[in-house]
């Protein structure tokens, strides 16, 4: 049976939030949080990897295991690789979840639904979006859309493209792409070993490197998209939310 390890990488500058990971929400910081949420997913151990002492410092203090990592990573997806090769050399985990750092309000059931869209087939990434209803967000290009054609068992895609354009033209649903990944930790290694890709830059869009070399990523079909902390908007959305239940 693979197994599985959630990372969670933890940048602490960010432009727009500075200091994002350790907002305060309901009396705890952000990423601890988005930690317990990773626990409750029960897809194995959880670890967060930050350029962070004082990151570092909450998640222990939770009772989490983080691991410090290079300020410098251009993405995640590298910063992720780093504390790999730091807590995991042997690489007994062979699918490795990428949870976005930002996401307090997470439904764990999204992350079992990433991982189950990568072990449907032969996948070499897993990943998740929802059903666009909003008008507003079939032209929003801050709403990533993927595109994709229904494998057979039905509910999970295979992705041809992800775009912040409207697309595919024409009647029928659009799909919110959720930025949430498993990966095979083999997929992993050789993805953070590729240079940005044309249309990744163009797009501003990390997924589509992968696809550009040839990667097959499925995409399972869910019913809500988790509000991810970008603003102080955002942030008083979350503190909202989590201090009413």
């Amino acid at each position: 049976m693979p197994k599985s390890m959630i990372v969670i990488p933890a940048r602490l500058a960010a432009t727009r939030l500075p200091d994002k990971p350790l907002a305060e929400i309901a009396g705890e910081p952000m990423i601890v949080h988005v930690w317990r949420r990773a626990m409750e997913a029960d897809c194995g151990p959880v670890l967060v990897a930050t350029d962070s002492q004082a990151v570092r410092d909450a998640v222990a203090k939770a009772g989490g295991e983080a691991v410090l990592t290079r300020p410098d990573h251009a993405s995640g997806s590298d910063r992720i690789h780093e504390a790999l090769l730091e807590t995991d050399p042997a690489r007994d985990f062979d699918t490795i979840v990428n949870l976005q750092g930002d996401l307090p309000t997470l439904d764990p059931g999204l992350v079992r639904a990433c991982v189950a869209a990568l072990h449907e087939g032969e996948a070499d990434i897993g990943t998740i979006a929802a059903e666009i209803v909003r008008e507003e967000e079939r032209t929003d290009p801050n709403v990533v859309k993927v595109v994709g054609s229904p494998l057979p068992r039905g509910g999970v895609l295979n992705a041809l493209y992800f775009t912040r354009a409207t697309a595919p033209y024409g009647e029928g649903p659009l799909y919110h792409h959720i930025g949430l990944y498993a990966y095979r930790r083999a997929a992993l290694e050789r993805f953070v070993g590729l240079p940005p890709s044309p249309l990744e830059t163009r797009e501003k869009l990390e997924q589509l490197r992968a696809l550009e070399a040839g990667f097959r990523i499925h995409v399972g079909l869910v019913d809500t998209v988790p509000l991810g902390v970008d603003t102080p908007a955002d942030l008083a959305r979350a503190r909202e939310s989590l201090e009413a239940s």
